[in-house]
């Protein structure tokens, strides 16, 4: 057994998004816990992920983009999305000042 809280161990600079795996298993399924302090997806660069991933925001907002929409995605405390294998997708921005802590489930 080993605890933790998704709230806590968040260092006070954060120069880049914090990403800590929470927990692995078979079939390539990782649990992971990221913190951003408006942190974004560098110009041009695209998530083009071969598995699938189910993201939850707990705390702070987001706003995605999917390539090909016109439309951003924004994120708030509880929303959650599924992103299919090879969905191409970005962070445009998280909260400055704040943490923005987000839930992700990797796998396939």
């Amino acid at each position: 057994m080993r605890p933790g809280n998704l709230y806590t161990d968040i260092p006070p600079e954060l120069p880049e998004e914090l990403v800590q795996v929470l927990a692995e298993g078979r079939g390539r399924v990782r649990i992971e816990r990221i913190v951003s302090r408006g942190q974004a997806s560098p110009p041009g660069f695209w998530y083009d992920q071969e598995g699938a991933e189910w993201v939850v925001l707990l705390r702070g907002s987001a706003v995605l983009r999917f390539e090909g929409e016109d439309e951003v995605v924004p994120l708030a405390p509880g929303d959650w999305l599924e992103i299919p294998p090879g969905r191409r997708h970005r962070v445009e921005e998280t909260a400055a000042g704040e943490d923005t802590v987000w839930l992700a489930v990797h796998w396939g």
